[in-house]
């Protein structure tokens, strides 16, 4: 019987055939000497790898890197699978490293970068547990955590000192949607011998590259898109080779390692993540649009529609988007948002996003924020009760239809 091919994208190959192809290495998906006999690499369930002697058990001792087994918490081709695709997705990277959940992710990233008397910046717009690991995780290690406005890079640079180690950034935020100058503020960070880490959750590889911006390192919340649905828990930080062995040793030393079988369900969600993420933008943009003509409404902050705060930063930098916005009622109060919201038939009330469904939370930042106001600047002080939707993959007119009875509940009470 002939055997399968082992085939492999080239370099050239676009967004979409990679999405495909990457991470199906034949080795990871058949056997020896039947290489690539299966679509998608099986599940190694394994915490201990067997050597067949000594000397093998002496050479690999010495190696580590994906691809050498050594035993379980370095992985198994599910988990090597899952990172090989994630990095040949971000132009730029050397490597990737897996975590158990974003924010492990973004804590693995942060210690691996900062020591004890170090300053870190966090910008204001920055989702709650990454300021959490700012003032919380990192205070009792000895990091000084410092917040800035993204929108205002002049101030960004006044509040670096010589003990400014780090920034982290978030675009756009995953609240209020501020769009910060991603590219204008790494290049900042880099002349004064910073590292710049991004939250890249929002767009993905897919339509920001943040290495390529200047970024140093680039995390996401595999939770999210990359999953697709719902169902798993897992985070990602990419790098180039400067950074990337750092960033792998301290996961390893943290041990840090997520289980094959969600690797399996990150590699499943990561081959239709293109067209998710292409019907999630589409929706939410006609969504977007309809809510800006509505009476109800005070802004739409959604960084892909003409004329929303950020779009301009958005067309010039990014490629694409997601199902993730929110908008601001105009006056009311939060018995009246609680009605808009409990009225909602389709868009279920939970945290996270981007996975198949539709999903709502109330927005509420001003307790949380250090330097920058809310209501944002330019917006009326009694319209600040805002909603945050993230569309999912359902007809967008019946998620309008659903939207159009939540108004309602706004009135009737």
């Amino acid at each position: 019987m002939p055997q399968a091919m082992t085939k492999h994208p080239t370099d050239s190959a676009r967004t979409a055939t990679r999405l495909v192809n990457a991470g199906r290495r034949g080795e990871w998906t058949g056997t020896e000497g039947n290489p690539g006999r299966v679509v998608t690499p099986p599940v190694w369930r394994a915490s201990t790898h067997l050597y067949p002697d000594m000397a093998a058990m002496k050479a690999e001792s010495g190696r580590n890197e994906d691809g050498r087994f050594y035993y379980g918490r370095r992985g198994a081709p599910t988990q090597w699978a899952l990172a090989e695709a994630l990095t040949e997705l971000e132009p730029g990277a050397a490597g990737t490293v897996l975590y158990p959940s974003g924010v492990a992710a973004l804590a693995g990233a942060l210690m691996t970068v900062l020591k004890a008397g170090d300053v870190l910046l966090i910008t204001d717009n920055a989702y709650d547990p990454t300021r959490a690991l700012g003032r919380g995780l990192l205070t009792d290690f000895g990091v000084e955590t410092r917040f800035f406005d993204p929108l205002d890079p002049v101030a960004f640079e006044a509040a670096i000192c010589p003990r400014a180690r780090a920034v982290l950034l978030e675009a756009p935020g995953s609240l209020t949607m501020e769009m910060e100058d991603v590219p204008l503020l790494a290049a900042i960070a880099r002349r004064h011998g910073m590292i710049s880490i991004v939250d890249n959750t929002w767009a993905s590889p897919l339509g920001f590259q943040p290495l390529t911006h200047g970024v140093d390192i680039s995390v996401m919340s595999l939770t999210k898109h990359v999953g697709g649905h719902s169902d798993l828990m897992m985070g990602s930080a990419a790098a180039g080779p400067e950074i990337y062995p750092a960033l792998r040793r301290r996961a390893q030393a943290l041990g840090q390692v997520v289980s094959p079988d969600d690797a399996a369900l990150a590699l499943r969600g990561l081959r239709t993540l293109g067209v998710r993420l292409e019907r999630e933008s589409a929706s939410a943009l006609a969504i977007a649009g309809w809510l800006a003509a509505r009476p109800e409404v005070a802004a739409v902050l959604c960084p892909m529609l003409p004329g929303a705060p950020g779009h301009d930063l958005w067309r010039r930098d990014f490629t694409g988007g997601c199902g993730l916005f929110s908008f601001v009622l105009k006056g009311g109060d939060a018995a009246a948002r609680a009605r808009f919201i409990d009225a909602l038939a389709l868009f279920g009330i939970g945290y996270s996003w981007g996975g198949f469904e539709s999903l709502v939370v109330p927005v509420d930042p001003a307790p949380i924020r250090a330097v920058t106001p809310w209501p944002l600047a330019g917006m009326d002080a009694a319209d600040r009760f805002g909603v945050r939707l993230s569309i999912g993959l359902e007809d967008p007119a019946d998620l309008i239809a659903d939207l159009e009875r939540g108004f309602a509940a706004i009135t009737a009470g």
